[in-house]
């Protein structure tokens, strides 16, 4: 739990490179690889969700969480412009979350109809409550509510995930219990027995085989693995080094960073005491990871909560911030390529926020948005490309597409080698599920189709063709086209389709 609420020592020096007469600031790498999307037009920018549809849904909140911010109950929508660009795109302002509801570090996915959940929040309006509301977000874009599991007195800031089968599974932060959602009937069934310890704090990575990786956070260096097929829990091995952190106070549930699949199968567990280690799923083995660079002028760095997400290239981007103390100001950013973290330029409030300010999501385009509570959202560039073989292929498609019918799409590997991003507990904004987008031969425009009943949430599947159902718009373009499936920002090769 996020219990410490302050800032202290924000500094905003820049360094600058000075060799003979030319003077090179970070600034200008800022440019180089952080754009600002459009003002955000509420206080501030908090979670971020990339719908099915192309779009991406973001909570109000009044700031930085480290600043004292809080959820208003309003979302808003950033809308691609004709072009495909979130860079220039535009803001709506969607429906209010129900009455009385307005979580922070809340459970959170985009179920395989398209619809989006929100469950607990360990605050709501304010107060830390470890709050049980919960609602979920209809493709028509309205809010309902969604009781708790029984008896359950408490969800908060709750790990879930999505299962293979499309199944919703979410852990009370704050005892062993665990429950799937019939998203049908919006009903729950009891799971997860012969779990080790508690789920407060911890995260859930989906694997390729279908498992569920979480890294204890109360009980040493172990780590368990989730079976659907059975229901249970079982132990997954030693970390060979400590990750998580109470960030001094034995009376805090000792803390941890996001866990992220990279396409080669191993995850990357992040730590909160500046340590990593690396989850081979191949093998099921676990080894050491490098350490996080230390800060400059504040010591060592770690992820005591705060953000991650996987790049197209492969490489993890990574928010982390001084854990001596923790919860402080100034963050850095790095990227993992599978061996080593290397920094890259932060975004322009850096030096105010701590790690845990900051969300990320994955764009089609396979840049990464960016929020922290204030109104500037920025969006990552990063460089480099995928390897060809983690690309979706599409196997089956319609030639002709007439706007507002409902079309199937069939292919492999439409819902990618990860989840995408994560975040230390809460705040999952997983993107692991085909879009759909055609670009009109004539204008250029770039329209993204809704897609829903996915026949897998599964990860890395591999040769084994799976299917999607996709409608478009009225507004679409009509004429000669190329669509494209697009997973995880990275893209299949397009295929030829007139639009009517």
């Amino acid at each position: 739990m996020k219990n410490i609420r302050f800032v202290s020592d924000k500094k905003l020096a820049i360094g600058c490179l000075i060799g003979f007469a030319l003077l090179v600031c970070v600034g200008v790498a800022h440019a180089q690889l952080w754009q600002p999307a459009p003002t955000f037009p509420g206080q501030g920018a908090g979670t971020a969700i990339l719908r099915t549809n192309g779009t991406v849904m973001v909570e109000e909140v009044t700031g930085p969480a480290s600043q004292g911010g809080t959820p208003t109950g309003s979302w808003y929508v950033l809308i691609p412009d004709s072009f495909g660009s979130y860079g220039s795109g535009s803001w709506e302002q969607l429906l209010s979350l129900p009455s009385g509801y307005a979580p922070l570090y809340f459970a959170s996915a985009v179920l395989p109809d398209g619809r989006v959940i929100v469950e607990g929040g360990e605050y709501n309006l304010g107060i830390q409550d470890e709050t049980t509301l919960g609602a979920i977000y209809s493709t028509s874009g309205k809010w309902s509510s969604v009781k708790a599991p029984s008896g359950w007195s408490r969800i908060g800031d709750a790990p879930s995930v999505v299962l293979p089968d499309g199944t919703f599974m979410m852990g009370a932060c704050c005892s062993y219990q665990e429950a799937l959602l019939d998203a049908k009937n919006l009903t729950w069934s009891a799971t997860g027995s012969g779990k080790e310890d508690p789920n407060s704090e911890e995260g859930w990575t989906l694997l390729p085989n279908g498992k569920v990786l979480t890294i204890d956070t109360q009980n040493g260096t172990a780590s368990e693995l989730y079976n659907p097929s059975t229901g249970t829990w079982s132990n997954a091995g030693n970390l060979k080094v400590p990750i998580t952190y109470d960030c001094g106070n034995s009376q805090f549930v000792p803390e941890i960073g996001p866990a992220v699949l990279r396409p080669d199968g191993t995850v990357l567990a992040t730590g909160a005491n500046g340590n990593n280690a690396i989850y081979n799923s191949k093998t099921g083995t676990w080894s050491k990871g490098p350490i996080f660079p230390p800060n400059s002028s504040h010591g060592e760095n770690g992820i005591a909560d705060g953000p991650a997400a996987l790049l197209p290239n492969g490489h993890v981007l990574v928010m982390a911030s001084p854990i001596n103390p923790c919860y402080t100001p100034p963050s850095n950013f790095f990227s993992f390529d599978g061996k080593n973290f290397d920094a890259v330029p932060e975004p322009p409030n850096a030096p105010e926020e701590a790690s845990f300010d900051g969300r990320m999501v994955e764009l089609p385009t396979g840049h990464i948005l960016f929020t922290d509570g204030t109104q500037d959202v920025e969006i990552y560039e990063p460089v480099g490309s995928p390897a060809s073989s983690w690309a979706p292929t599409i196997k089956s498609y319609p030639k002709t597409i007439t706007r507002t019918d409902k079309y199937t799409i069939s292919g492999t590997q439409f819902n990618g080698l990860s989840q995408g991003a994560a975040y230390g507990d809460d705040a999952q904004s997983a993107s692991n599920f085909p879009v759909v987008r055609v670009t009109n031969n004539a204008t250029g425009h770039i329209t993204y189709a809704t897609t829903s009943n996915f026949s897998t949430m599964g990860v890395a599947t591999g040769k084994t063709v799976v299917s999607a159902d996709f409608t478009f718009y009225f507004g679409t373009d009509t004429g000669a086209s190329t669509l494209e499936v697009v997973t995880n920002g990275i893209a299949s090769k397009s295929v030829n389709v007139t639009v009517e």
